[in-house]
């Protein structure tokens, strides 16, 4: 009876945090009201234009961005632990949905569309799984590092997309930099009042962001251009504009694809997913820190999957919690996430009674919308930082950028997961091992690179691991001790303090072993300091205590060596 009633406290606590809502409205004070009314309608404006911008970065009808807004930031509402982070389409995830899924849709604006909404129901439950299994911190295997360098190459990226409708030019090229052969190729063919449209935008999109920091700019362009687009006969000339764009809601459905079109589309759904949520963690982490406030990453990893499934029955694509967007909610003094469900009213009002006003947006506008919001992807000090500091870091961040600009979006961000990892790897596989030797006037051993003063016992070497001793490391670990005493030949005692190794495994257990027996028959003894008892007990199973002191109780370095000493004296006495 008492398990049945642990597990239904563990499920009521479990749907409990499901739902922050549940935690923060009822204590919603009406002096919050105004800030969150001011915040949602700030963030519909900047959200407006931004997402139409990234709609044709996707390759996806332009109204398909304004659903991303409306029902991803309801779902994150719900769901999501941060007071500040929007919820929407991204520049970078948007260009990897156009990128990967123009191929498959051969040009069918319609099918790119039911391709992107699966990808995005497919991104949700990806989400949502990983909730599950409580794999909130799957973040921290990507670097800052990587992220650098994969942000500078995305920001490259976008940005040769986003030229040939600044120019007014039809290019082709399939990656970075054949696209920016072929933009050079055809420049002679420039529209020039495209590109003066183009340029007159986004010089006042980056006027507005110096002079009117927190004010919603790229709508004030927008609106401008629409009106330009209505009194001057600008489409005569050549300047293209978006079209007509649906009124009304969308409607809610399951995307149209086939089963056998699934497994192509789960690995797209893996790298958004990874994207999204590396992206939105880190910017949930910042506005939580500023705030100073709790967050959860596991309950993120829920409140994304939950923003991705309604985004893709909602006939939207793939969202984030983006920094842009979040800063323009913070600067616009957002308390809760109710902000977001005003900005939701805003953009439903918009897609009701407002849509025919936008049929004469230009795209070079649009271009320009999205140049200016990638510009702070592009961060060169980040990587001239790296050179600086540390040069293996600055490779990394080289290959992740050179990834994303030879190889496109997709196989960037699964090459920058895997650089990662492997740099993980590389640091687990070859732990620091310290020598310590013993401070004067005391029994303390310490690590002699920081306490010069230190001095060492004759005949005896002292090593820490600093890590757990696993089959990924072990033989490495087993390898610096053997060369620390190939050319020292007065060492007849190795001590190794596993004072920082909580765990060792199998492999581990049996490298100590094999040590053991290499140093026997060199004349050495093995001794172990400071170990764990759960390491204990994995060294115990394998029979070590009869082989190696130190294993059947917790010893210090000092009485290791004391033992040692007398042993050695009761040896040699006649």
């Amino acid at each position: 009876m008492d398990v049945q009633a642990n597990d239904k406290n563990y499920a009521r606590s479990r749907l409990r945090s499901a739902f922050p809502i549940a935690e923060w409205l009822p204590h919603y004070t009406v002096s919050w009201l105004r800030p969150d009314f001011v915040a949602g309608l700030t963030l519909a404006a900047y959200a407006i234009p931004v997402s139409l911008a990234y709609a044709s970065l996707a390759g996806v009808p332009p109204q398909a961005g304004l659903y991303c807004y409306l029902v991803g930031g309801i779902a994150y509402a719900v769901f999501g632990t941060s007071r500040q982070v929007a919820i929407g389409p991204t520049s970078a995830i948007s260009i990897l949905i156009g990128s990967a899924l123009g191929v498959m849709s051969l040009g069918d604006l319609g099918r790119q569309s039911e391709l992107a909404m699966a990808v995005a129901v497919l991104t949700g439950l990806i989400g949502i799984i990983a909730w599950f299994f409580h794999l909130g911190n799957i973040a921290n295997f990507v670097s800052e590092t990587v992220l650098s360098g994969f942000k500078v190459g995305a920001g490259l990226v976008i940005a040769s997309t986003q030229l040939p409708k600044l120019f007014g030019i039809a290019t082709g090229g399939n990656n970075f930099f054949t696209r920016l052969l072929d933009i050079f190729r055809h420049l002679g063919e420039t529209n020039l009042p495209t590109l003066a449209v183009g340029l007159g935008a986004l010089l006042l999109l980056i006027l507005g962001d110096r002079f009117l920091p927190g004010r919603p700019v790229s709508l004030f362009v927008v609106v401008a251009a629409i009106l330009m687009m209505s009194f001057f006969p600008l489409a005569e000339r050549g300047v293209k504009t978006v079209g007509v764009i649906p009124a009304g809601l969308p409607k809610l459905s399951w995307p149209l694809v086939h089963w056998n079109e699934l497994d192509d589309l789960l690995g797209l759904a893996l790298a958004c997913f990874l994207l999204s949520y590396v992206e939105s963690i880190s910017v949930v982490r910042t506005f939580a820190l500023k705030h100073r406030y709790a967050i959860n990453v596991d309950q993120e990893l829920l409140a994304l999957g939950a923003a991705n499934l309604v985004a893709g029955v909602g006939q939207g694509f793939p969202v984030a919690g983006g920094m842009s967007q979040s800063a323009v909610n913070e600067k616009a003094g957002a308390r809760t996430p109710l902000a977001l469900v005003f900005a939701s009213v805003s953009i439903c009002a918009v897609l009701l009674f407002l849509t025919g006003l936008m049929r004469n947006l230009p795209q070079p506008v649009l271009a320009a919308v999205v140049l200016f919001a990638v510009g702070g992807l592009v961060r060169p000090r980040e990587i001239r930082l790296l050179y600086r500091t540390d040069r293996m870091e600055f490779r990394i961040a080289l290959v992740a950028m050179l990834g994303v600009l030879l190889f496109g979006i997709l196989k960037g961000v699964l090459l920058a997961a895997i650089f990662s990892i492997l740099l993980l790897l590389k640091h687990a596989s070859h732990p620091r091992i310290a020598e310590l030797k013993r401070l004067p006037n005391t029994g303390r051993f310490v690590d002699c690179s920081r306490y010069p003063e230190a001095y060492a016992v004759p005949q005896v070497l002292v090593l820490r691991v600093e890590s757990g001793v696993f089959y990924f490391n072990a033989q490495n670990v087993r390898s610096y001790i053997t060369s620390q005493i190939a050319n020292r030949v007065e060492i007849k005692l190795v001590v190794v303090d596993l004072s920082t190794s909580a765990n060792v495994d199998l492999a581990g257990a049996r490298m100590l072993l094999e040590l053991e027996e290499y140093l026997r028959h060199a004349g050495i003894s093995l001794k172990l300091a400071e170990t764990h008892g759960d390491v204990r007990d994995v060294l115990h199973a394998q029979g070590l205590e009869e082989r190696i002191e130190g294993v059947e109780q917790r010893s210090d370095v000092e009485a290791l060596i004391e033992s040692w000493r007398v042993s050695t004296v009761s040896r040699l006495k006649p």
